[in-house]
């Protein structure tokens, strides 16, 4: 993709906003799929769009109707999500989700399956942080070449853990450096 290109779509992308999805931006970069095929990396997403901030007052986990959820938007850019990686003919080799009914559903129509993990879990919830943010870089450092992994989290998960903020839907391909940081390798637009 040209850099007149890359920045027509960025440009045509603000003009639509951030959950709008362009076919052809940085989610289709050959780029970008090549790095997932060969490996070592996770493609770690924020839930899909559930409308509204933070849980209402005594949510539980375990019992979607007390939390936020996935609106008609956001079940269809889950399955947007999943169809794009199975048209590059991506198969993550785990999904792994925080257990919030939102993160949940965005990994389960998107992949099919979701393994719930606690580390992925919103941070804001947690009397550990720390520790679950090393929990993800171990996690990460795992990875094996010729092998990726999908998570799927909060917004205060992945900027604690890479850095920046993230909209809805939207992914970063991560990797480790050797000094046990995370490298945010691309970004992967919403669907």
């Amino acid at each position: 993709m040209t850099a007149r290109r890359e920045l027509i779509l960025a440009g045509l992308a603000g003009l639509a906003g951030l959950s709008a999805w362009l076919p052809g931006a940085a989610m289709a970069d050959a780029a970008v799929v090549d790095r997932l095929r060969r490996g070592g990396v996770v493609a770690a997403f924020r839930h899909a769009n559930a409308p509204g901030t933070y849980d209402p007052p005594g949510f539980r986990l375990g019992e979607c109707g007390t939390q936020r959820n996935l609106d008609d938007a956001g079940r269809e850019q889950a399955r947007r999500l999943g169809a794009w990686f199975r048209e590059q003919r991506l198969t993550p080799a785990a999904v792994r989700s925080s257990p919030w009914c939102r993160c949940l559903d965005t990994a389960r129509l998107a992949f099919g399956q979701a393994e719930a993990w606690a580390p992925l879990g919103s941070p804001r919830a947690s009397a550990d942080e720390a520790g679950q943010l090393a929990a993800l870089r171990t996690a990460l450092a795992r990875v094996e070449a010729g092998r990726f992994e999908v998570w799927v989290s909060h917004q205060f998960t992945l900027s604690a853990l890479a850095g920046g903020s993230t909209s809805s839907g939207e992914g970063l391909v991560l990797g480790p450096r050797a000094d046990g940081s995370v490298e945010l390798l691309a970004r992967l637009p919403p669907p």
